[in-house]
């Protein structure tokens, strides 16, 4: 798509509007270098936004939060609202352009879960910039980031992985803010990033139970000599449960101007007594979810049924072209098409009518791509040679 006519749509609305009621395939929406003003909402899961560049691909509008409540349309607060599962923002800027510092005033504000934010700009000047709240089965995983805001600007709910990024607070309030109090394993994990600011800018509090992993990180001597806090209120009936206390856990952090005693290693500390290397997002996840895996899509089984074969993968799977596969014998298989294909199956059936007994050992892949759906750092597929296990 492009914002000067050049593509199929002019705007990433119209483009996500001409998607299906429900997506069961990853959908790659690719957004040429322009200004987008406007604001999203996501509600298909496997949809992908990837900009042609980081800088050049701004997507625009000012959006104070009291505002919308006071006049709720069903796009929503953000700029971009993201109602799916495995939704992918990529190579793009992201901006709530509204200027009051005091309020929410969310870029990104999402309830699916397996999110992934890649090589992107995400602005506010307000708070809570990048709002992530799906608080009982969400998982994010953000990469190359760059984030800007006031209070709370980063604030997952659940588990989050955020690697090789930068964070700047426009204000002297809290840059990170995490709840995990569904389940004790819920953590903010931030690897190799910066963060910078305003001076005297806080490092990150709670309301919530949370847990905080801050590994290899460097700050600048802007950081207010103030621990990752609780907010307490006066009210007592105001304020939530505490049952696991404070969890704050560094490991090879620098701040200019030397570390503050509460920002020494203490990663031995946290449950398991995880060492520095364990900490991944495979690890930050429980094992549900991997999004550095590089590794290709496997068949898990198959099964022969005359001249036709399903397989069943280790993901769910999107299918682009028409693929035929090939055994070592040269047999020809085509896709059987469906309509649902939002399941880890697939079918194919003989070109020539030729019966399988057997289908195990290497095939090839033509005429197209068998693409796991599953939001991933790196696209993940079957590639074009793999291998089928021993037919039930």
């Amino acid at each position: 798509m492009d914002a000067g006519g050049a593509g199929d749509f002019r705007t990433i609305t119209a483009a996500l509007e001409a998607l299906p009621m429900y997506s069961y395939g990853r959908v790659v929406i690719f957004i040429r270098d322009g200004v987008y003003e406007e604001s999203l909402r996501i509600d298909r899961n496997y949809v992908t936004l990837r900009g042609e560049s980081r800088d050049g691909v701004v997507i625009r509008s000012s959006r104070p939060r009291p505002a919308w409540e006071a006049d709720k349309d069903w796009i929503g607060p953000a700029v971009v609202n993201i109602h799916g599962d495995d939704v992918i923002l990529e190579r793009l800027t992201v901006e709530n352009s509204q200027p009051d510092t005091s309020v929410h005033a969310f870029a990104v504000l999402g309830a699916g879960t397996r999110t992934i934010l890649a090589d992107c700009r995400l602005l506010s000047r307000g708070g809570d910039t990048v709002a992530l709240w799906n608080y009982k089965e969400g998982m994010y995983y953000h990469s190359r980031c760059e984030f800007r805001g006031a209070v709370d600007m980063v604030c997952p709910r659940g588990w989050c992985f955020i690697r090789d990024s930068r964070f700047f607070e426009v204000r002297r309030t809290a840059a990170v803010w995490h709840a995990g109090s569904w389940n004790p394993d819920q953590k903010l994990v931030i690897r190799d990033s910066e963060f910078d600011g305003v001076p005297g800018f806080h490092l990150g509090r709670r309301h919530y139970d949370a847990q905080f992993f801050l590994i290899g990180c460097r700050f600048s001597a802007a950081l207010a000599d103030r621990p990752v806090y609780r907010v307490v209120y006066d009210d007592p009936a105001r304020n939530n449960p505490d049952d696991f206390g404070d969890r704050v856990y560094f490991h090879g952090c620098l701040r200019d101007g030397g570390l503050f005693p509460w920002m020494r290693d203490n990663l031995g500390l946290a449950a398991g007594g995880p060492r520095p290397e364990d900490v991944t997002p495979a690890w930050t996840f429980g094992g549900r979810w991997d999004p550095e895996s590089v590794r290709p899509v496997q068949v898990t089984s198959a099964s022969v049924s005359g001249d036709s074969l399903t397989l069943t993968f280790d993901d769910r799977m999107t299918v682009r072209g028409r693929p035929v596969l090939r055994n070592r014998a040269g047999d020809r298989f085509e896709i059987v098409v469906r309509r649902y294909t939002d399941n880890d199956r697939l079918t194919f059936r003989s070109a020539s009518g030729v019966r399988l007994r057997d289908a195990s050992g290497e095939w090839t892949v033509e005429n197209g791509s068998l693409i796991g759906s599953t939001a991933s750092a790196r696209e993940r597929s079957v590639g074009p040679v793999f291998r089928i296990p021993p037919c039930q």
